[in-house]
């Protein structure tokens, strides 16, 4: 039933933004958690941000502290994570997921149970 799709990813040059979106549907949990995480071609899944629903609050990785924005819309049916100043680092599949029943920020991936296809993110040097 839960169906996250992201969007926005693409190519960007080093020090440009992107704003990549998930649109979620089927969130139908009286609490839950939403959050982005990235992998690398030959590394984990990484942690990136994440946020509480009921109440929107978030938590950013330190990598990206300063740099990426997590927010939602007014309809809380879309995340968004806006990228700016963006370093080669980032060059990843960015993908988001949602866990049920999280009223904490948790970071690990084993905590969200339900992920979206991805979004690539290539940062051109």
């Amino acid at each position: 039933q839960v169906q996250l799709v992201e969007s926005g990813g693409g190519l960007v040059q080093a020090g440009g933004s992107l704003r990549l979106s998930c649109a979620a549907s089927g969130l139908t949990f009286s609490d839950y958690a939403m959050a982005w995480f990235r992998q690398a071609p030959g590394k984990e899944r990484e942690f990136v941000a994440s946020m509480r629903w009921r109440d929107g609050k978030t938590f950013h990785a330190d990598s990206v502290k300063g740099r990426f924005t997590i927010s939602r819309d007014n309809a809380q049916t879309t995340m968004f994570l806006q990228m700016n100043s963006l370093k080669t680092e980032d060059t990843a599949v960015y993908y988001c997921g949602m866990r049920p029943g999280g009223l904490g920020v948790g970071t690990a991936p084993v905590l969200y149970h339900y992920w979206g296809q991805g979004t690539q993110v290539t940062v051109s040097s």
